[in-house]
């Protein structure tokens, strides 16, 4: 369903357990980033107004996914602050082609594949954790991933559409796919949700 090339292990539970706080910071600068990739298509294909409306609904939940989560680390009494970010976001920025329309497909792409992994790790937690509020908090986030990866999933066979090139889209997303893969597995050396 989410063509992911990979399951995350629930060794990784253990990881986001032992450095919860850690985690959390982290889901909170995720959720930002996750509006302003949105944001950033927004500007970048301003023209494509049927592509650009649901990308607004996309930054609102994003941003209320945010305030959410800051709200949970203010609650824990947490101090937020930047921190290293993982490097599965710009790991996969790499792979995105220069030229049009393979850069917007890749883009869409890869905006899916992280929504997905999103969707699937929070589908983990929402099982594994024993903290029974930060499960119930990731399982009330889990169908708004699957949705954002359904949107930016069939953004991308539109722009192939448009380009005559709807042959492309799914090779490229199970090249993605194996890529993304292997960028989780190399992980990081700190608790991240994407590490």
């Amino acid at each position: 369903m989410l063509q992911l090339q990979s399951d995350t292990s629930l060794a990784w539970v253990g990881t986001v357990e032992a450095g919860i706080d850690e985690v959390l910071i982290d889901h909170a600068h995720c959720e930002k980033k996750a509006a302003g990739t949105a944001m950033n298509l927004i500007f970048s294909y301003v023209e494509s107004v049927d592509f650009v409306q649901p990308l607004c609904e996309i930054v609102t939940e994003e941003l209320e996914h945010f305030s959410l989560v800051l709200d949970l680390i203010k609650s824990r009494g947490i101090t937020f602050r930047k921190q290293q970010p993982s490097s599965y976001g710009r790991r996969l920025s790499e792979l995105v082609r220069k030229e049009e329309p393979e850069k917007i497909l890749d883009r869409c792409l890869i905006a899916a594949l992280i929504e997905a992994r999103s969707c699937e790790r929070f589908g983990v937690l929402r099982d594994h954790l024993r903290d029974p509020e930060l499960a119930q908090f990731y399982g009330s986030l889990y169908d708004s991933e699957m949705r954002h990866y359904g949107i930016y999933l069939r953004f991308a066979q539109g722009f192939a559409a448009q380009a005559d090139r709807k042959e492309e889209v799914a090779p490229r997303l199970r090249t993605l796919a194996r890529k993304e893969a292997e960028i989780i597995a190399l992980g990081d050396p700190f608790p991240r949700i994407h590490s």
